[in-house]
């Protein structure tokens, strides 16, 4: 099963750098009318920070595997099974 943090991840650190990097590039004239606050680099990176995060989160903490889970819950113990007077 695809784990939905990849996904949302690679697609914020991919758009995150595309931004970061749109700002580098750019003129600081262009950012007058923001104060002067490069808002495509600061976004970019903290986009491009989510992105790692999710990675990063996806990394330390694999997905459990519901199917094992599921069957552990829906067995029934031998000793409930001992007490049962059929």
């Amino acid at each position: 099963m695809l784990d939905i943090r990849m996904p949302i991840g690679l697609m914020f650190l991919i758009l995150g750098g595309l931004l970061a990097v749109y700002g580098l590039t750019t003129e600081p004239s262009l950012y007058r009318i923001s104060l002067g606050y490069n808002l495509n680099l600061l976004w970019g990176g903290a986009m491009a920070l989510f992105g790692l995060g999710m990675l990063g989160w996806m990394r330390l903490r694999p997905q459990a595997d519901h199917a094992e889970s599921r069957e552990q819950s829906q067995a029934i113990p031998v000793e409930a099974l001992a007490t049962l007077h059929l």
